[in-house]
């Protein structure tokens, strides 16, 4: 099945179904056979129909709304979009399906906190009137978490495609600050909307989530302080990262509280690494010590580099010269790892 390039239009659309039916006219069995699938008439009605057909839409009409549709956003008109959706208020909801650039359809508010990144040309860009867009979406019955079917809500898609406007519009609009994505996502897998904003770097949509009352577990472990952010139900992986984070920042309150949370001392992140090669990385001879008090195991190796805690010091000792915390880690680990040198 044919996809829409990312900048269809209609009239690219009407001259293809015009040259179906010319071709079909004059004879050829391809073409014919494309028009008969659908009809007993070489007309163009059939050879547009033929066209919607090959692209996974049920009729002429709904290909040239979806063109429509995608052709107002991209361009920014709330005008033009509330009008369209008063017409059409199905299409606040319905997915935007049959385009090259999104293989797995979007939400039209997902999509929307999204177009900061030209997806065809694999550039950033500024987008004035996005906020405008979404509010005349949310205002048409598009739901604020979006389509089930994503693994992220549009404030996650805002808050890593750096939108701070639409953040904005979908706080206001009662968007859950704490909600997660699914374990599947791609971007933030299990991940808060502040815990995206924060790993892809986009600081103005950290500032409106704060703004907003939005705690994230890592972040809390970081400032040193996680009481409300740390929960029976906060998953592993979050209770992990929070645990490195404190390491690395000498919060040995935050990973006392941790601990005592049934948060496992040697949990590894992806590359299998633990707190404790993150605070002996670090620099951070008390955490080192707290987590030792705690059990963590000095000998353990990570799964990426085959190394134990004290070789992350050693590591990054070398790199950044002494004076940062090193020497001390080192002397606390190298008494209790096998084969230190």
């Amino acid at each position: 099945m044919p996809l829409l390039p990312a900048r269809a239009d209609l009239e690219q659309l009407r001259r293809q179904a015009k040259d179906l039916l010319r071709t079909a006219e004059r004879g050829d069995p391809a073409a014919v056979a494309r028009i008969r699938s659908v009809s007993e008439q070489l007309a163009l009605s059939s050879a547009q129909l033929s066209v919607a057909r090959e692209y996974g839409f049920p009729h002429w009409a709904k290909l040239k709304l979806e063109v429509q549709r995608r052709a107002i956003l991209d361009s920014g008109d709330a005008a033009r979009l509330v009008d369209l959706l008063a017409a059409h208020p199905e299409l606040a909801v319905q997915r935007m399906s049959g385009w090259c650039d999104h293989l797995h359809g979007a939400s039209p508010l997902g999509y929307v906190a999204m177009m900061r990144f030209d997806t065809t040309r694999d550039t950033w860009r500024d987008v004035p009137g996005t906020a405008a867009l979404a509010r005349a979406l949310l205002d048409a019955g598009a739901p604020v978490e979006g389509d089930p079917l994503d693994a992220e809500t549009p404030l996650m898609t805002a808050a890593s495609y750096g939108d701070a406007e639409v953040a904005r519009v979908l706080v206001e609009a009662g968007a859950d600050l704490d909600a997660t994505a699914s374990p599947t996502a791609g971007g933030v897998p299990g991940g808060t909307a502040l815990r995206h904003a924060v790993v892809f770097g986009m600081t103005d949509v950290v500032d409106v989530l704060l703004a907003a009352g939005a705690q994230d577990l890592v972040q809390a472990a970081a400032a040193g302080d996680v009481t409300g952010a740390l929960s029976s139900e906060t998953c592993e992986e979050d209770r992990v990262a929070a645990l490195r984070t404190a390491a690395a920042h000498g919060r040995l309150n935050v990973i006392d509280q941790l601990i005592a949370a049934s948060t496992p001392v040697d949990g590894v992140d992806r590359d299998g690494s633990t707190a404790l090669h993150e605070a002996a990385f670090s620099g951070r001879a008390d955490s080192v010590t707290r987590l030792l008090h705690h059990g963590a195991d000095p000998t353990r190796r990570d799964t990426r580099f085959g190394s134990t805690p004290l070789e992350w010091c050693q590591h990054q000792r070398a790199e950044i010269g002494p004076g940062k915390g090193h020497d001390e880690v080192e002397d606390v680990l190298r008494p209790i790892t096998p084969g230190a040198t």
